[in-house]
């Protein structure tokens, strides 16, 4: 028989690694649930039905007559669309440009390579503020790297901490990287400009900075930092194409980088990382027509946006709005019958409106400053109606059968 032993064989910070938990961990999609717990874009892709069959559309790259080819390494023409979209000059006359761009599959490729291409494996550590996205400690454990925490300031600003940080950068320089989330998650509140600088000009700290923008396109006009890839030479921004461009299916993600850092992140890359249709669909998604079709369904999730925060405050058992209003979701408490944020109630109102309502939003009470806390994804009109009436009725079930 052989010795193999899987507990002796595996690295051990594999074998006690927690996995990220999915949204459709919990709840499946049976086609008759509302989802509104992934921050997916209840909208739908960027994509006019009809160029779908029109071959001479940007999407003949979908033929597949040439899939028997292996997709373009480089995708040039993909980043230069990404660099169409960011280069607006708001925040630096400097322009970005495909040397700046490193793309794949999703932003999650992007989190993972910056973590190899920077940390070493039982000697470097990465910097988070949570409440944030779990991924980024997800990526450090499985790559046998260190975690440090500096929370962001308390509800319902959700800022970052600018003198904990630098202090935490300053005794540590094993930190290599520091991840931030603006638009947050689960937060919805977008970091400061001003305080994402000053930890960039750190002045004895050897490491990047990494914003994660996932939800930037929810957020006001010129509110993306991108383009100043090109004015730091420690500042990477990562973006995907599957909250506001609705193609979270496609998978596709980009860091923007300073040449030097986003060449390394392409010397480490697959040969082949982004497969031919999903780039043929990301390129349509920026260009004329996806662009036109995005921004009409960001504004529809804008006036869904609008129209939750007008109306949840007005349902008995909903407390106040915990962080910002620049993504696609909104945080809000749930209180207990003594009228406070409660965990209890806040999963039990969760779960009644999963198994009785079919409607799914997404429990963050254990997140750090999210005691009591739901995250509900801003759906379609009909989404969002049918959520109000079942946290109504979830609300009121629960509170009568804890009396």
């Amino acid at each position: 028989m052989s010795p193999f032993n899987l507990e002796t064989c595996a690295r051990p910070n594999i074998l006690a690694l927690q996995p990220y938990r999915c949204a459709r961990d919990d709840y499946k999609d049976d086609g008759t649930n509302v989802l509104l717990d992934a921050n997916e874009n209840a909208c739908g892709p960027s994509i006019h039905c009809s160029d779908v069959a029109d071959s001479k559309s940007s999407l003949a790259g979908l033929d597949p007559l040439g899939l028997h080819r292996y997709p373009d390494p480089h995708q040039h023409e993909l980043k230069q669309l990404l660099c169409d979209l960011r280069n607006t000059h708001a925040h630096t006359p400097k322009t970005i440009t495909p040397d700046n761009l490193f793309v794949g599959v999703g932003s999650d490729e992007a989190i993972d390579a910056l973590i190899r291409c920077f940390c070493v494996p039982g000697k470097d550590r990465i910097l988070t503020c949570p409440p944030t996205y779990g991924m980024y400690g997800v990526s450090a454990q499985v790559n046998d790297v260190g975690l440090v925490t500096v929370p962001l300031s308390p509800a319902p600003d959700f800022s970052l901490d600018v003198p904990a940080v630098a202090a935490a950068l300053a005794r540590d320089p094993s930190i290599k990287l520091a991840y931030l989330c603006s638009p947050g998650n689960p937060t919805g509140a977008l970091l400061s400009r001003a305080d994402v600088q000053q930890i960039l000009n750190h002045a004895t700290w050897n490491g990047v900075v990494v914003l994660d923008e996932a939800y930037v396109d929810f957020a006001p006009e010129d509110a993306s930092l991108a383009e100043l890839a090109a004015e730091f030479p420690n500042l990477v921004v990562v973006q995907t194409l599957s909250k506001a461009f609705g193609m979270a299916g496609i998978r596709l993600g980009a860091a923007f980088a300073p040449a030097p850092i986003a060449r390394l992140l392409n010397n480490m890359k697959a040969p082949y990382n982004i497969a031919s249709p999903t780039s043929a669909l990301a390129r349509y998604a920026l260009g004329g027509k996806g662009l036109a079709a995005m921004a009409g369904n960001r504004a529809k999730i804008v006036a869904q946006r609008e129209r939750l925060l007008r109306e949840l405050p007005a349902v008995e058992g909903v407390g106040r709005l915990r962080g910002g209003t620049a993504s696609n979701f909104l945080l809000y408490e749930i209180l207990g019958s003594d009228g406070h944020p409660d965990n209890t109630t806040a999963l039990a109102v969760y779960k009644r409106l999963a198994e009785q309502e079919g409607v799914v939003v997404r429990f963050r009470g254990k997140e750090h400053g999210c005691h009591g806390c739901l995250r509900i994804t801003v759906g379609t009109e009909d989404e969002v109606t049918r959520f109000l009436v079942s946290l109504r009725k979830a609300l009121a079930e629960v509170r009568k059968s804890s009396s």
